[in-house]
């Protein structure tokens, strides 16, 4: 049976659990989310799912939302980026960290540099979220220092769900070139079979609303 992540490209949290499907080699096909156009908060996507976000992963009986709840779903469906078994908190402790610090952070000030009309958007908030920013990168790039991979000597799910909005092109206060580690990360990364850039693996994106 094909599962289906109910999806769109723009989203960094999409993206986590999009790029676990398909570097587990799962059988998946993304359904698109039209976020920007209201569809998440329709009363069918709210029937089907109670928290209106993307994404949503449907695999028969199962729709499960909360990407990094879909990445413990996929790793315990296939076995893949769990870690080792004495490595179970320490990728958790890293998906929440993501989670809370850094891909909320990013999720937000990307919006609203980008996607927000300008007439609303508040560069004293800009500022304040670029602040928070660089301190999570700063965590990262330290604990990348003497390690190529943030949890074990492999790729997990703490990879995938802190790397998921570093590789949009959208400015959001990101430069990889000031973040070595972070670089060097990112670049082992795309370079595992099957990666694909978020545009690649999921319908949508700012040129279709151009």
């Amino acid at each position: 049976m094909t599962l289906k992540l109910h999806c769109f490209g723009e989203s960094g949290n999409s993206y986590k659990a999009a790029l676990a499907l398909e570097l587990a080699g799962l059988d998946w096909e993304p359904v698109f989310v039209d976020f920007f156009g209201g569809a998440a908060r329709t009363p069918e996507f709210r029937e089907f799912s109670a928290m209106a976000e993307a994404p949503v992963l449907a695999d028969g009986d199962v729709t499960l939302s909360q990407s990094g709840a879909i990445q413990q779903y996929i790793t315990d469906k296939t076995g893949k980026f769990g870690g080792r078994p004495e490595d179970k908190y320490e990728v958790l402790r890293w998906v929440l960290w993501d989670n809370h610090k850094m891909s909320s952070q990013a999720g937000m000030t990307r919006f609203l540099i980008n996607f927000l009309p300008e007439q609303h958007r508040s560069q004293e908030v800009i500022d304040f979220m670029q602040g928070r920013l660089k301190a999570a990168y700063a965590t990262l790039e330290h604990h990348l220092e003497s390690r190529e991979w943030i949890v074990g000597d492999g790729l997990t799910n703490a990879d995938i769900s802190c790397c998921s909005y570093l590789y949009y092109p959208e400015p959001f206060g990101f430069d990889r070139a000031e973040w070595p580690n972070i670089d060097a990360w990112l670049t082992r990364i795309s370079e595992q079979p099957g990666w694909k850039h978020p545009y690649d693996l999921m319908p949508g994106n700012p040129s279709d609303r151009a």
